[in-house]
């Protein structure tokens, strides 16, 4: 029996496009960021922002040794938050619907401090409610200082939001993120491009 929902964040319930960025870090001027940014795994500084193995600032300075001529912060952070499009505002509803009938909502998502304590928090405000309101708990990579599909965030995750695996089903856009969250007792479903999380669920 599924009493928990876990969600992924970008791809599930936030619309992104990763070339958006790309384009925008390639423009600033940093020419391998085809290589460094991934849609689900990143590379470089970029994993290591992820991964809470540097600050925000330490990442700026790593990116501005790419570039060829001066750049400033906010310049570094705008070109990369176009990696997130935004989330619908039915969306949002959907998961207040979801909690309303019962099930517990929660959060596990790769992402990093730019991106989280921005877009990202803008995004959730949309319906006049703030991202603590949609969630029982969340799990973000740079906090727990690992990444999908490492199982051990699975792990991490069952522990400190308090979810049994097998009473849980995990929904992601990577077929690889959920083969690692049925290794530790997940159910998974995959939200492939241009479906709804809502009609997975049942």
């Amino acid at each position: 029996m599924i009493k928990n929902l876990l969600f992924d964040l970008g791809g599930v319930i936030m619309d992104i496009r990763r070339e958006n960025a790309v384009d925008a870090l390639r423009n600033l001027g940093l020419a391998e960021a085809d290589q460094l940014l991934g849609l689900y795994e990143q590379k470089g500084s970029f994993m290591l922002l992820e991964e809470g193995r540097i600050t925000p600032q330490e990442f700026r300075e790593e990116i501005r040794r790419q570039i060829p001529h001066p750049v400033t912060d906010s310049q570094i952070d705008e070109a990369f938050i176009k990696f997130l499009i935004g989330i619908p505002v039915h969306r949002l509803r959907q998961l207040e619907q979801l909690a309303a009938k019962g099930y517990g909502i929660y959060l596990l998502s790769n992402t990093n401090p730019i991106m989280w304590n921005s877009k990202i928090k803008e995004e959730f405000t949309k319906d006049g409610k703030e991202i603590n309101h949609y969630f029982r708990g969340m799990v973000t990579s740079f906090e727990a200082k690992m990444m999908k599909p490492d199982p051990a965030i699975f792990r991490y995750a069952s522990t400190t939001l308090g979810i049994e695996p097998a009473e849980t089903l995990f929904l992601d856009d990577s077929q690889k993120n959920l083969d690692a969250a049925a290794s530790v007792g997940y159910q998974t479903a995959l939200v492939p491009p241009g479906t709804e999380f809502i009609d997975l669920i049942p």
